[in-house]
């Protein structure tokens, strides 16, 4: 259970009358700018409410919503809010647990009496009246949420998705096409899924991290069961197969549920069969690379196959998707070098980027950027770190990206880079990127991390396009 006791809780006075949300004519975002908050604030102003927000730092995403009309200012300064946004009788007020606590604004919310929610219980008063299809795991969640949001809307589903990432088909981190079913990330950052209660639910991987919350990987495991009976009564549960979990299973070529079979690769696009448990779906077409975008567009399937769409608009829908932002998205692609770009930021999705790449460029030289991301996370997690960016044939280090975190003693890059087996690798600062890959005779480039890496890779495709 959620002991809900240590932080600001979720209440029900909090929604006068029984209106649920609709009390609130002003919603302001503590952390706007975050891939979550935004989807939410462009859902509030997608409903007709007054939105602004605070975020440390401007960025496309907030620019976006400032083209939206969404009033965002970027110093801790209650001074800076607009008036309207101070009464608490008409202001609902979402914050984001990457806020320090020491943040003047929301404390000023805190000490004032306002009605106060984290992004997850927004998210969970939002699908109380709909159908809700969740997808959990530590990775693969926002590339599953958009593959099945897509698919869903592409059935003609009255769908509202949710997204941790910017997809390639809308340009947007929410899909608003109707209220009957919402599709939502469930995080386990922070415990932020238990408070939903979802009729479908999945859960991808359950690889150790966020132990700088958890402490130890046992206690996140235990999370997840949790999260599983979190689920409503007459829902249904799928877990990827060899999860310690029970439930509706999905794999890749084994005895799983729903289970992809007699795969091919053909023009850079897999070409499958589905198995599910009653019957052989033929001809499906996925056009993102890598075993573990396959295994998220099968679970994105049968979730949307037990929902009730119809095989010939899924097998449609798939192969229009496009993909999201910064998950192996394709920046120049030529026949003598590709760029790619990645939000990988942890060992098993380093894995994954590699399987990939080999698969689609087995006899090509292949250099990786990686930015480490998170103190805690490169301490947990230093020689699997160590272990993964061995297999690149070239590796370029920069410094870990602190995000909420300060640094912790002894932990930085050149005590990763002396663990990397590989003798071709190199510490670097963002300013030297671009040189670094000029100079390498490396084929295939990725850039690796979700810390600031992403600002730089306009700047070095426009380097690299000019090289070529």
């Amino acid at each position: 259970m959620i002991d809900k006791s240590k932080d600001i809780s979720f209440s029900e006075k909090a929604f006068p009358n029984g209106k649920g949300l609709a009390w609130a004519s002003n919603v302001y975002f503590v952390g706007i700018g975050g891939i979550g908050m935004s989807a939410l604030a462009r859902y509030f102003v997608a409903n007709g409410n007054h939105v602004a927000g605070y975020d440390k730092t401007p960025t496309d995403i907030t620019n976006d919503l400032q083209n939206l009309g969404v009033a965002i200012h970027f110093n801790d300064d209650i001074t800076e809010i607009d008036t309207k946004y101070l009464n608490n009788k008409d202001t609902l007020v979402v914050y984001t647990p990457a806020i320090p606590k020491n943040h003047s604004e929301l404390n000023y919310f805190k000490n004032n009496d306002f009605n106060i929610y984290k992004r997850s219980e927004i998210l969970g008063e939002i699908t109380k009246q709909t159908t809700c299809l969740a997808v959990a795991g530590t990775h693969g969640k926002t590339t599953t949420t958009s593959i099945l949001g897509h698919l869903l809307n592409s059935c003609g589903v009255s769908v509202t998705a949710f997204l941790g990432g910017i997809s390639e088909n809308y340009n947007s981190n929410l899909i608003l096409n109707g209220t009957e079913v919402t599709v939502v990330e469930a995080d386990e950052f922070d415990r932020s899924f238990l408070t939903l209660s979802p009729d479908l639910a999945c859960i991808t991987s359950m690889d150790a991290d966020h132990l700088d919350i958890y402490g130890d990987a046992s206690e996140l495991t235990k999370t997840f069961k949790e999260f599983s009976e979190c689920i409503k009564p007459n829902g249904r549960l799928f877990v990827k197969n060899g999860l310690p979990l029970k439930g509706i299973t999905y794999g890749i070529e084994d005895d799983s549920d729903f289970c992809a079979k007699n795969i091919k690769i053909e023009n850079g696009s897999y070409v499958f069969d589905l198995q599910t448990p009653n019957e052989l779906y033929e001809g499906f077409q996925f056009n993102l690379p890598g075993r573990h975008n396959l295994s998220n567009a099968i679970i994105a399937l049968a979730m949307a196959v037990i929902y009730g769409c119809p095989n010939n608009q899924l097998a449609k829908g798939l192969a229009s998707y496009k993909g999201v932002k910064r998950r192996f998205t394709y920046q120049i692609k030529t026949n003598d070098f590709v760029f790619v770009d990645d939000y990988a930021h942890h060992p098993e999705e380093i894995n994954a980027v590699h399987q990939a790449v080999r698969e689609m460029y087995p006899d090509k030289k292949v250099l990786a950027v990686f930015q480490p991301h998170l103190f805690s996370r490169t301490r947990d997690f230093v020689d699997e770190f160590a272990n993964s960016l061995s297999k690149f044939d070239e590796v370029l280090l920069l410094d870990i990206y602190p995000a909420r975190e300060l640094p912790i003693e002894g932990v930085t890059s050149k005590w990763l880079l002396d663990k990397i087996e590989n003798p071709n690798k190199k510490l670097i600062s963002k300013s030297e990127i671009i040189n670094e890959i000029k100079t390498s005779k490396a084929q295939v480039v990725l850039t690796l991390g979700a810390g600031d890496i992403g600002a730089e890779v306009k700047h070095i495709k426009k380097a690299l396009c000019i090289a070529n």
